[in-house]
């Protein structure tokens, strides 16, 4: 998150240039198309096209399965290039800024396509398709989608933590029994500000202090590492993994089960369409394709939490507050700051 901030401050100049595209007024009256032909005229166009070149920080097993889905469906090849979240908001800004527009979906955490939202490199899309989606899935401006959950969750290592020792609320976490027993990811500002804000920015952040000071909280890097080290007892409680990672390992038999105490946060993933996209139909096709109930049922069987309101949701009993990625990068100074001083300075 901190590498995303940093490059959003230094692609402050494009925010002062348009992008000098010439089919980017194109582009963005066909996003805001709301006709009753819509799908026949993306469909029409993105075959003249034959291709839509894709962005994104999804797995490549998870693509190998989403991609070759809207191939069959629609007879567009898609062209991929993978990385995190950073690298894809790093390329998009540096392409820009030198005038060379080659992406037309990005898909990414939605601070990032936030980043790219407010340096005018999205266009805002009117889908039908929206109204299937969580409110919080779809922002106000439009100028991306959230398309799947990613829920903080805590893990234990079954072997090692009783179900009936589990901790029900933070402040069980000042139990002397948790003290060398606990991890957490190294990147997760955005947790732990939504965390204290709930409990109230002062208690909170107290309690984390104390926790730390009597207990102390092992720190990862990377949210799959800290899923095995759960699983290998390495770890017997994480604080911060993601659902679909924990969900996979226990899948795969491993002594390792999860829970979410409240408040229950989740960060939203989606993908926004280039407001230069080379190929805007399949842009635009491949933007519905992903929050259709085709594209969320195959996110759903690979064990991620759809923003769809038709399908089930293991956390359907269960409160979850999502990250705002616009205020979590107006504070991210703040909240950056307090996480590395309270969590992650911790005397060796």
């Amino acid at each position: 998150m901190r590498a995303l901030i940093v490059l959003f401050a230094l692609a402050g100049v494009l925010a002062h240039a348009e992008p000098a595209r010439a089919d980017a007024a194109a582009m963005t009256a066909l996003a805001q198309y709301e006709g009753a032909d819509r799908t026949a005229r993306l469909i029409e166009g993105a075959r003249r096209e034959g291709e839509v070149v894709l962005y994104t920080s999804l797995t490549v097993a998870d693509m190998a399965v989403l991609n070759p889905a809207f191939e069959k469906k629609y007879g567009v090849k898609v062209k991929m290039w993978r990385a995190g979240a950073d690298k894809i908001l790093q390329r998009a800004l540096t392409e820009a800024q030198g005038a060379r527009f080659d992406v037309d979906v990005l898909e990414a955490s939605t601070p990032a396509l936030e980043s790219l939202y407010r340096e005018k490199l999205l266009a805002p899309v009117k889908s039908p398709l929206h109204a299937d989606l969580m409110e919080e899935a779809v922002p106000a401006h439009r100028g991306w989608v959230g398309a799947r959950l990613n829920v903080f969750v805590h893990a234990y290592n079954t072997d090692l933590v009783k179900k009936e020792d589990l901790p029900k609320t933070y402040q069980d976490l000042l139990n002397p029994r948790w003290k060398g027993k606990l991890g957490i990811e190294s990147a997760d500002e955005d947790w732990f500000a939504n965390v204290v804000s709930a409990l109230g920015e002062e208690k909170g952040l107290k309690l984390f202090r104390n926790i730390v000071a009597s207990n102390g909280i092992s720190v990862r890097k990377g949210h799959t590492l800290l899923t095995n080290l759960v699983a290998s007892g390495e770890v017997p409680f994480a604080l911060t993994v993601y659902n679909f990672t924990a969900e996979q390992v226990r899948q795969k038999g491993a002594p390792l089960a999860w829970y979410v105490m409240q408040p229950a946060i989740a960060r939203a993933n989606g993908l926004g369409v280039a407001r230069n996209a080379p190929h805007p139909h399949a842009a635009l096709l491949y933007y519905d394709f992903m929050i259709s109930d085709e594209g969320q049922r195959i996110l759903a069987s690979r064990d991620f939490l759809p923003t769809s309101k038709k399908f089930d949701s293991p956390f359907k009993d269960t409160k979850l507050k999502l990250v705002n990625p616009g205020q979590l990068l107006d504070e991210e100074a703040k909240w950056t700051g307090l996480y590395k001083d309270i969590v992650l300075k911790q005397p060796k």
